[in-house]
């Protein structure tokens, strides 16, 4: 392969016609745009078999019934009530 001249930056990296990607950071999203809402519910799920495990009767088992209820919540409206 041949030496490559330097563009405007200095810059001697692959090309596009090397098949590097265009732009390699355009399909990057942040790190809480993938992770979030997962960590969020795994949380929720977590403080819900929790609460409702040691809970005997009063604001645990209300606790328990809404953090266990709104991955099932989201589910429903993502996966079949948004169709």
């Amino acid at each position: 392969m041949s030496a490559r001249p330097a563009d405007a930056t200095g810059h001697r990296g692959a090309s596009v016609a090397d098949g590097a990607p265009a732009n390699p950071g355009a399909d990057r999203r942040p790190w809480g745009g993938l992770w979030g809402w997962p960590l969020v519910f795994g949380v929720s799920t977590a403080i819900g078999l929790v609460s409702s495990l040691f809970s005997d009767g009063g604001f645990g088992d209300w606790l328990g019934w809404l953090t266990l209820g709104a991955p099932v919540a989201a589910c429903l409206w993502w996966g079949w009530l948004r169709r």
